[in-house]
């Protein structure tokens, strides 16, 4: 179990914090300011020993399934409290045919 998790769907996107957290499955990726989205162990490995050695690199999960429970909190909206463990899944509103013709501008 994870305490005070961030979740985040990436480069440029403010992290909601999770009080309890718990991750399983996923693709191991190696992350640094080059490389936001992460290589795989694969690709890590096939990089020259001196790119490995010159970037700080930060371990991460790609696609793990996330379960939360307690304080979830975030800058731009109010705390919320979950009472048990919840299955984490990406808003992918954005994604559907309705909302081709709408733009999020933050």
């Amino acid at each position: 179990m994870l305490r005070h998790e961030a979740l985040s769907r990436g480069q440029g996107s403010k992290p909601h914090f999770m009080e309890f957290a718990y991750r399983a499955g996923g693709t191991q990726v190696y992350v640094n300011s080059q490389h936001p989205n992460g290589l795989t162990t694969l690709e890590y490995e096939a990089l020259p020993e001196a790119e490995r050695r010159r970037n700080s690199w930060r371990v991460m999960q790609r696609d793990a399934q996330v379960f939360a429970m307690g304080r979830i909190t975030h800058s731009d909206h109010a705390t919320i409290n979950l009472r048990g463990w919840h299955r984490v899944l990406m808003n992918t509103e954005n994604r559907a045919a309705a909302m081709r013709h709408v733009a999020f501008l933050d």
